[in-house]
């Protein structure tokens, strides 16, 4: 009889015993830490934000971030507008060096005016007319050679119109040369050339130097805008700073009830002075490169165009004595020299009265006034030699026109003479306002950084003392 081998067989589970064991989760395997990186300072700055001590470094370190920003942003938007205002005062103003197309646009139709009269003088032309003819051509083209190296770019618009000058100049010297050579000889042609030079001036020249001023007012107009324009990422960071700082305070003094903390209340105090001295100091700047704008810069603008439309105004004069209706206006009815003498004539006037307005002393009024009074003798001076010229009196008409005295020539020089005081005292009045905005903003992006450091270590110096106090 055999038996089954004696081997012990596990039981099989129950049912409800195998479904669990099926259903059981592995066990867990371990997970790598999300986050990369980062993930351990950020769960070290909120294990350290659960703690007092902890909130205490953290507020520290922002409240010092803050104040730093803010004397950085500060010293940056400031040390942007005093560059603006250095531009306004060194390289854009009227009459600068490097904003001389007003001068060069002067000194042209100076030179015309003087080469009309010296012409009209006859073979001998006076010596103090040439000498006056020859300076305003030297600095005209000195002004120009400066123009030309502080822009040397060809493209740009400025650019065109000083090579533009640079090229007719000479052509425009070379006719008056012609023309007083044919003079010398008693030759009718040399009214011609001068005729012809007149028209180079007028065409060519006269209204490339306008659009030269044009460029450099465009400039200076951007200067003034740049210069003036609010920090107002400095303001508003400012204020920022400001309300986190008595925040801090408060939560201080709520926690500890002590009153005041000391490094927190420098850092506050800093803060405060750079706030007004930026606010204070912009204001203050505005308000004068404003004036400098207004009472400055204006004035000379128009007194500028005023004596540019005298001196065209003298040389149409001449020109009308010399060419004696050979040249007529478009429709023929008209001496084209006349017309444009008259026309020339009103617009002074009009320019005159400007300046006046805007003239805010009695040193600016009073040259301006005399100016009006001369102009009104030169109009009267130069109907009674029309009149003579016309009634066939040609030497008596030349004597009311270029004689020594009582000549439209002598009333001339009178209004230019005045136009002259009122332009120099406008241009000091723009530098002095326009120094003064440049002034209110020294010192303030230096002094913003170093208080914005000093109030930085008032911070953290406030936070480590309330720290101590856990230690």
């Amino acid at each position: 009889m055999t038996h089954p081998p004696n081997v012990r067989t596990a039981p099989e589970p129950a049912p409800e015993l195998a479904r669990e064991r099926l259903s059981a989760p592995e066990p867990a395997r371990a997970l790598a830490p999300r986050g990369g990186a980062w993930s351990g300072p950020a769960e070290r700055l909120r294990t350290a934000a659960t703690t007092e001590p902890g909130r205490l470094r953290i507020i520290g370190a922002v409240l010092a971030l803050l104040v730093v920003a803010f004397g950085a942003v500060t010293a940056f938007e400031v040390h942007d507008r005093a560059a603006a205002a250095d531009d306004v005062v060194r390289h854009s103003r009227p009459e600068s060096a490097d904003a001389a197309a007003a001068a060069v646009y002067r000194s042209l139709a100076d030179a015309d005016a003087a080469a009309a009269s010296g012409f009209l003088a006859g073979a001998q032309e006076p010596r103090e007319v040439h000498e006056r003819y020859e300076k305003d051509i030297k600095e005209a083209s000195r002004l120009l050679v400066k123009a030309a190296a502080a822009d040397s770019d060809v493209s740009t618009a400025s650019g065109r119109e000083i090579t533009t000058l640079n090229e007719k100049l000479p052509e425009y010297t070379g006719l008056i040369e012609r023309a007083r050579a044919h003079n010398r000889q008693g030759l009718p042609l040399g009214g011609a050339y001068l005729r012809y030079a007149n028209q180079t001036m007028a065409t060519e020249l006269l209204p490339a130097a306008q659009r030269l001023y044009a460029a450099e007012t465009v400039r200076l107009d951007q200067d003034y805008s740049d210069a003036r324009t609010w920090p107002y990422v400095s303001l508003v960071l400012g204020v920022v700073v400001l309300g986190a700082l008595c925040w801090a305070q408060r939560r201080t003094y709520l926690r500890t009830n002590r009153v005041f903390n000391h490094g927190l209340l420098a850092a506050t105090a800093a803060t405060t002075v750079v706030l007004l001295w930026l606010a204070v100091g912009h204001t203050v700047s505005r308000s004068d490169l404003l004036d400098a704008r207004v009472h400055g810069q204006q004035s000379v603008d128009v007194l500028n165009r005023a004596r540019i439309s005298s001196l065209k105004a003298r040389a149409d004069e001449t020109l009308t004595v010399v060419a004696r209706g050979a040249v007529l206006t478009p429709d023929g009815k008209k001496d084209k020299y006349e017309n444009d003498y008259t026309t020339g004539m009103k617009g002074l006037g009009e320019q005159l009265s400007e300046a006046g307005k805007l003239a805010d002393d009695s040193q600016g009024k009073e040259p301006v006034a005399k100016a009006v009074t001369g102009v009104s003798e030169w109009r009267e001076r130069h109907r009674a030699a029309r009149l003579t010229d016309e009634n066939g009196d040609y030497d008596r008409a030349l004597k009311q026109v270029i004689g020594p005295r009582g000549s439209t020539g002598e009333s001339f020089d009178r209004v230019d003479a005045e136009l002259e005081k009122a332009l120099a005292h406008e241009r000091a009045e723009f530098t002095r306002f326009a120094e003064g905005g440049h002034g209110a903003l020294g010192g303030l992006p230096v002094g913003a950084a170093v208080l914005a450091v000093l109030g930085a270590a008032g911070a953290v110096v406030g936070v480590n003392r309330r720290l101590s106090e856990y230690r």
